[in-house]
């Protein structure tokens, strides 16, 4: 069953800030999908099972933005 989690990135401001953080997400293990609106910063990642906070924000800090809603 695939989960579907919501996040909020802050800094990102051009397509290479999109790329940068979907391609961080998508090395955590499990995660099948990650979409990213740039206008409102909304981040929907789809995962096998519930991701670790922790995994996420360091994903996101590892492509140079911050999660603001964890």
């Amino acid at each position: 069953m695939a989960v579907t989690s919501t996040y909020t990135v802050s800094g990102m401001t051009c397509s290479h800030c999109v790329q940068a953080v979907t391609s961080e997400l998508s090395e955590i293990p499990g995660v099948a999908d990650v979409q990213v609106d740039l206008g409102s910063g909304a981040v929907t990642v789809i995962s096998a099972e519930p991701l670790a906070d922790d995994a996420v924000r360091a994903a996101v800090d590892e492509a140079g933005y911050e999660l603001a809603n964890v």
